[in-house]
């Protein structure tokens, strides 16, 4: 990205100007539908259609807050936003500022950089300012910070929701640690909207696959790209871009090898590189997931061995589970997209400014059409919207799920992963040992990663082998998880997921009380069947082992 420092007087400089690469536009940005949607309200509706805003007497937002993992498409959608405002007659001037680079040495600096940065925004608008990393900026306040730090973050406010108006300003900011901004930005008027990046699902995945592959010639087929996001588990968007470029270097060292022995410039022929599916095997075995450097994800398929040992029973885990848990049939169909906005009829809600209803009816049934109604379900623990419209959201009634094993069968581990990879689609929050004592303060770290999940809904907690994790905390930090817990509201679409290889009868009393038997909420896992080990060793013995080594080719 070049950058030109604009020349507009000695007093304004240092206040830079992106210029940027026009080819990102939003059809370049993959599994990120709904947060272009509520964008284009945002930014582009207002520029197009102020008469709108002007009608309903209402302000557009101008504030929205990108968090997320790494690799996941903040800064580029960012990027995106502003090419695509900068369409036809209409430009958008677009700043874009390090946390890290408003901050000086001297005293006032920064703050004389930050209203310098918004009075070249105010002149030149409508124009956006991109605050990446902005967790640098203006963290969370507080008596151990120096008064240095607060003077910078209390001008940002000022500057985003003072007495002047911004005007066609629209500020992003964008940060992977969303509990270390401090909690004044958070509000109306300053940051409006909260756009939380998850790790892409399976469709998503594939769409990345195909945006990154469409200048291929040949492309590669949809059966591969299917297969690929199904691997790609964990991949985030700058993961999969990364993977693509390693592919296409599998397959230049397949084709020309002597490339990396000439100290020349060769002729090559570039119609003979060709992209196989083993360049993608051994580029995914070269390539480590910005998610898995640090923590591993917890979800994964069925293996090839144990799919036949396991599959049934997966599958009548997955049923038991929507029970329980009625949003995970929303993760399990494909063609269901998450977030999406439902739009009810018009005849079927009345103007805010009717005063007499068409006609007359109790006031229990009036009460009754003004909100969904509810019905609790004894048998299986869970509560049910109903409602004329069938897209309604279903609605969960405190849903846990326990996985038992019998001792030494090490199926529970396998299950739960399968479980977990079939609802990708929700954030996923471990608490395991290693998470937890990996900080300084386990407390803290419990604390951060249930509050996330409670601000996330739908969303799993995952405890793994729920009785060793018991024993190994202590009294404090089980007494942190089940107040956390018993706070979270009991209609929030917040999963407890937990394995155990250890019968119920025999588990602490603490633990008995956070799964009910008779809502289905425990699940045993059984043997194989003797089908299902037939079929295993069908497999193992008659096709594998019966089948004639690979020749190597030299």
């Amino acid at each position: 990205v070049d950058k030109d420092t604009m020349k507009a007087g000695g007093n304004l400089a240092g206040v830079e100007q992106m210029t940027i690469d026009g080819s990102v536009q939003f059809d370049g940005v993959g599994g990120l539908s709904d947060h272009i949607s509520s964008l284009k309200e945002m930014v582009i509706f207002p520029l197009l259609y102020p008469e709108i805003f002007e009608r309903l007497k209402i302000e557009p937002p101008r504030g929205c807050l990108f968090y997320g993992p790494p690799g996941t498409g903040k800064t580029l959608l960012a990027r995106a936003l502003a090419n695509e405002c900068s369409q036809g007659d209409t430009r958008v001037t677009f700043f874009m500022k390090k946390g890290a680079e408003c901050l000086s040495k001297w005293i006032g600096e920064s703050e004389r950089q930050l209203r310098l940065l918004f009075e070249q925004a105010y002149q030149m608008r409508p124009s956006i300012i991109f605050f990446d990393e902005i967790d640098a900026l203006a963290p969370v306040r507080s008596d151990k910070q120096d008064q240095i730090h607060s003077s910078v973050v209390g001008t940002l406010l000022t500057l985003m929701d003072g007495l002047a108006s911004r005007g066609e300003v629209v500020v992003i900011g964008a940060t992977n640690r969303l509990d270390s901004i401090d909690p004044a930005l958070r509000r109306p008027g300053r940051f409006e909207r909260e756009f939380r990046f998850n790790l892409p699902n399976k469709e998503a995945r594939k769409e990345i696959f195909k945006i990154h592959t469409r200048e291929w010639n040949p492309k590669p087929s949809d059966n591969l790209l299917e297969e690929l996001a199904e691997e790609c588990v964990g991949y985030c968007g700058a993961d999969i871009k990364a993977l693509c470029a390693e592919t296409g270097l599998c397959a230049l060292r397949h084709r020309y090898p002597q490339l990396y022995e000439s100290r020349e410039r060769l002729q090559i022929n570039m119609d003979s590189i060709k992209i196989k599916a083993n360049d993608f095997s051994m580029a995914m075995q070269k390539t480590v997931p910005a998610s898995q450097r640090a923590v591993p994800s917890p979800g994964r398929a069925l293996s090839a061995i144990s799919k036949p040992l396991l599959e049934n029973t997966l599958e009548r885990i997955l049923q038991t589970l929507q029970r329980v848990f009625p949003h995970a049939e929303l993760a399990l169909k494909k063609d269901q997209q998450q977030g999406n906005y439902v739009i009810d009829s018009d005849e079927e809600s009345p103007s805010i400014s009717e005063e007499k209803p068409n006609h007359k009816m109790p006031d229990g049934i009036k009460a009754e059409f003004r909100t969904f109604s509810r019905y609790f379900c004894p048998c299986y623990g869970s509560v049910f919207k109903t409602a004329e419209n069938p897209r309604d959201q279903p609605t969960s009634y405190r849903p846990r799920f326990l996985l038992i094993e019998e001792p030494g069968s090490g199926q529970a581990s396998d299950l739960a992963a399968a479980v977990i990879h079939s609802l990708e689609k929700f954030p996923i929050y471990t608490l395991d040992t290693p998470t937890l004592f990996a900080s300084t303060s386990p407390d803290e770290t419990c604390v951060q990663l249930m509050r996330g999940a409670q601000r996330t809904p739908p969303s799993i907690i995952y405890v793994p082998q729920i009785p060793s994790w018991w024993e190994t905390v202590g009294p404090t930090l089980r007494s942190v998880f089940t107040t956390l817990l018993q706070s979270i509201p009991r209609f929030a679409p917040v999963l407890l997921l937990a394995t155990s290889n250890v019968q119920l009868r025999d588990l602490p009393e603490e633990i008995k009380a956070l799964f009910n038997n008779e809502y289905e909420e425990v699940f045993r896992i059984p043997r194989p069947t003797c089908a299902e080990r037939r079929h295993f060793f069908e497999d193992l013995v008659m096709k594998q082992a019966a089948q004639p080594p690979a020749v190597k080719n030299n």
